[in-house]
């Protein structure tokens, strides 16, 4: 990998980690555009510790509070339900079990299968059309006062279909909210939240694999791993003030339109599924 791909998938990474469109399928497509080699899921993953490393300094007064909360819930276990600061850290982390469950199980097939760009194609517009579905008919009496054990495995298990490129780790979680009738901010900062320890678990996790036969090397991943975290702390900023009052619309309509692009292309033989260059 050049220094010139490394800014510019750095860049990609950051843009699109937050937006509902999914990060690691406009990696996988933008390296098949621009003819480069499949950057693969473990420059992804480590990439992304820097997207999460702006929600952290993003949401760092809400996540004090949330650590500070969760450690004393151990020494008092009342506090579970009489703190909701506490009992937030722990609704994360069970949220965050079948992420880790099922990327263990299916380790394999993210790294070649889930990378197939019909497959992509396919995911980009059906949970595209999920995500719209959810936002406009969803309700919205819901705050994260409300989260439940239940609700949190839903969320949970929304965020790991995002294994599979495309889905969106933001967008699955989103829609998930939504259709359990939370709002908008609300499903969407929880949706924030809950990505912390699945990314940075996967990226410390992927981190031997930098340098290795099919990975990029370091130099360029530390490049795109800075990149990713400056442009993401711009886009969470610009996020959470735009659904304050906008839909999700634009980026269902723009999911739609990607996923028919990419299989227009595969099917006129433009572009290879596999592996990606265009002709």
């Amino acid at each position: 990998m050049s220094w010139l791909e490394a800014i510019v998938l750095g860049l990609i990474q950051g843009l699109t980690e937050f937006l509902p469109i999914s990060s690691s399928a406009h990696l996988r497509i933008s390296a098949a555009f621009a003819g480069w080699d499949d950057p693969g899921a473990a420059f992804t993953a480590v990439t992304q510790l820097g997207t999460e490393t702006a929600v952290i300094l993003y949401f760092r007064n809400k996540i004090g509070r949330v650590l500070v909360a969760w450690f004393r819930s151990l020494r008092r276990p009342s506090t579970w339900s009489d703190d909701p600061d506490a009992r937030m850290g722990w609704l994360v982390i069970i949220g965050t079990l079948p992420i880790a469950i099922l990327g263990l199980l299916f380790e394999d097939e993210i790294e070649s299968a889930f990378r197939d760009l019909r497959l992509i194609a396919m995911t980009l517009i059906v949970f595209g059309i999920l995500l719209g579905i959810a936002d406009h008919y969803g309700r919205r009496e819901r705050d994260l006062d409300h989260l439940t054990v239940p609700h949190g495995l839903g969320f949970g298990f929304a965020q790991a279909l995002a294994l599979i490129p495309g889905v969106s780790r933001s967008g699955g979680t989103i829609t998930a909210g939504r259709l359990l009738g939370y709002k908008r901010e609300e499903a969407t900062e929880y949706a924030f939240l809950l990505a912390v320890p699945a990314v940075f678990a996967s990226g410390l996790y992927q981190l031997t694999d930098i340098g290795g036969d099919t990975a990029p090397a370091w130099g360029p991943t530390i490049v795109a791993t800075i990149v990713a975290f400056l442009v993401g702390f711009a886009v969470i900023a610009w996020l959470m003030r735009f659904i304050k009052t906008h839909s999700y619309l634009p980026f269902v309509i723009y999911r739609i339109a990607l996923g028919v692009l990419i299989l227009v292309l595969v099917m006129t033989g433009l572009l290879d599924p596999e592996a990606g260059p265009l002709v």
